[in-house]
This record gives C-alpha cells, sequence and structure tokens, in this order.
C-alpha cells in the first residue's frame, strides 16, 4: 500500500491532468515559446539548494556525534530524491540508512534528525503559507469565490469534527503508549527506539551553530524561491504575469507547488502541477499555458534528480571500495 497508493495518486492526477487540457497545444508552446537559459540556470540553483540541505543536516547529526564528511552528506541528500522518485518517501530512510551504517550510528538517533529536519521545512512552509495568503488574500479568495467547488471543498476540510478528533486522539494513544510502564521486551524496544528518535529530533534546540543552521535554512529557501522566481522568465505568458502581478505572483505559485509536496507521490508528479496550475489560474493563465509550465519545470527537476541520483550510486559505490582498500 506504502508504495502502490503514491504510484496510483501520481497516475491518477497525471491522466486527469492531460484529459482536461490539449496536450499537442501544451507540446507546442514548450518547443516555441519557452528559453531553455531560464531552466538550466534554475537546475543550478537546484544542485544548490542539495548541497546547502546536506550541511544544514550536518549541523544536527555533529551536535549527535555523527560527524558525517561534506561529501557524504551530499551523498545522501542526492540519492534522497532519486529513491523518492521510485519509492515515496523511502529516500528519507535510505539517507539515514546510509548515513547511520557509513558512520556507525544508531539508525533511530540519525533518524530522529532526519525527522527534525523535515518538520523544520514543515514549519517553513506554514509560514511561508500564511505570509502567501496575506500578501495576495484579495486575489486567492476572489479566485476561490469564483470557482465555488474549490472553496466548498477546503472549507468542509477544516470544519469537519473528524479531523481535529482523529488528530487528537492519536497524539494522546500514542503518549499514553510512550508513558507507561511496562516489563514487555517487545514494548521496552519500541519506547527505547522512540527515545532515540526523540533525541535525535530535540537535538534541533539544543545545538551549537543554531545561528549557522538559521542562515541555512534562509539560504536552503531562498534557492528553492529564487529557482521558481526565474523560471517565470523562461516563458512570454509567465513574464507577463510578473510585469503585471509582481513577485508575489511567483511567490504564491511557489508556495501553493510547496504545500502539494506534502501528497505522497513520486517525487511530487501530479499534484506539483495540479497545485502549478491553480495557482496560476489565479492569475488568469489558461491550463494549457499552465500545464506547459507546470510540466517544463517538473520533467527538468526530475531528470536533474535522475542523474543526480545515477552519479550518487556510482560514487558511493566506489567510495565504498575505497574504505575497503583502506
Amino acid at each position: 500500500m506504502k508504495y502502490a497508493v503514491p504510484l496510483i495518486i501520481s497516475v491518477g492526477l497525471c491522466y486527469l491532468l492531460f484529459t482536461d487540457i490539449d496536450f499537442h497545444q501544451m507540446v507546442a508552446i514548450i518547443r516555441d515559446q519557452c528559453d531553455y537559459r531560464w531552466v538550466a540556470a534554475g537546475l543550478v540553483l537546484a544542485v544548490f539548494s542539495h548541497v546547502i540541505r546536506a550541511f544544514r543536516w550536518g549541523i544536527q547529526l555533529k551536535a549527535l556525534g555523527v560527524d558525517a564528511p561534506k561529501h557524504a552528506l551530499i551523498y545522501s541528500i542526492f540519492g534522497t530524491y532519486a529513491v523518492n522518485l521510485v519509492f515515496p518517501r523511502l529516500g528519507e530512510v535510505w539517507r539515514t540508512g546510509y548515513i547511520a551504517q557509513r558512520q556507525k550510528a544508531p539508525f533511530t538517533t540519525v533518524f530522529g534528525s532526519m525527522v527534525a529536519d523535515r518538520v523544520a521545512d514543515t514549519l517553513t512552509v506554514l509560514l511561508l503559507t500564511v505570509l502567501a495568503f496575506l500578501l495576495a488574500s484579495k486575489t486567492i479568495l476572489g479566485f476561490l469565490h469564483e470557482n465555488g467547488d474549490s472553496y466548498a471543498a477546503i472549507a468542509r476540510l477544516f470544519e469537519s469534527p473528524w479531523l481535529w478528533l482523529g488528530g487528537a486522539a492519536a497524539i494522546a494513544a500514542l503518549w499514553i503508549f510512550l508513558a507507561h510502564k511496562t516489563t514487555n521486551q517487545k514494548i521496552l524496544k519500541v519506547q527505547q527506539a522512540a527515545k532515540e528518535l526523540w533525541k535525535g529530533f530535540a537535538v534541533i534546540v539544543s545545538m551549537p551553530h543554531k545561528g549557522r543552521w538559521l542562515i541555512l535554512t534562509i539560504m536552503l529557501w531562498g534557492c528553492y524561491f529564487l529557482q521558481n522566481y526565474i523560471v517565470f522568465y523562461a516563458f512570454p505568458f509567465t513574464t507577463t504575469v510578473l510585469e503585471h502581478y509582481g513577485i508575489t505572483a511567483a511567490f504564491v505559485t511557489w508556495v501553493v507547488a510547496s504545500i502539494s509536496m506534502g501528497v505522497p507521490s513520486n517525487g511530487g508528479i501530479g499534484p506539483w502541477q495540479w497545485a502549478t496550475i491553480f495557482a496560476l489560474g489565479i492569475y488568469g493563465l489558461p491550463k494549457e499555458q499552465a500545464g506547459a509550465f507546470g510540466n517544463l519545470i517538473l520533467g527538468a527537476n526530475t531528470l536533474l534528480l535522475i542523474v543526480l541520483g545515477i552519479f550518487t550510486f556510482i560514487a558511493i559505490a566506489l567510495d565504498k571500495k575505497r574504505h575497503i582498500g583502506q
């Protein structure tokens, strides 16, 4: 289910995406109107963002006594995204296992630091979402009211008591399980693993170099946004959106697309294009143009991840061979 459901989501959304769009027109737009230099510049920024994420995670690991070399950290991030293309969410487990095995560190502690890394990303996206709504609330609300189904669906989700009751019940059950005193060895092992996981997670509060970690976080998300912003210049119609609505349009599109990455899918394929088309629709772009933009950018990034993944697994194999030789 863990691997089948994301694949079904990706395939299903892509099917719905392309049945609503004139595919031949979209391809013609990409072929005839795209300035690929801006796409290439965006891919360079994407590589920089992966390297910055690796350095940021290294600060958390070092605070736990796991002093992984920078090249291994970079391999772990490149590999994470490549694995996620095939097995969604397994990339995070893979990078944890790779660093834990290479540095002979406890898996659960390293995994906890990875969870903290992802929670920090989630909080950042939440803050950016609030900021995006404040900057473009009039345009967003106007679009939602014009598209009543979307507005009603969002309202129903947050008004549902089952959403809040289910979340509270899950947190309470987890707390009772972890705090329960027992002599059962299996339960004790789970509780011990949870403590190690928490140790890896909580280090983000007590670790040294928090200022450096924060600067790297700003640089990381700055790269993400700048990549999204400059590729707007790849097409004349997205350039026009910037001219009419300013940088806010690129910011809102980027935030909506970032939220979509929380949907389980293969590398964001499906949800990311849907979110991008939705966001660009707020600024009046038809689906064919918005689809051309979304599909090209995601396609270029996916190709980059495949290339980085091939490079990474070759580099890791050579690194292991070198270690064995020593």
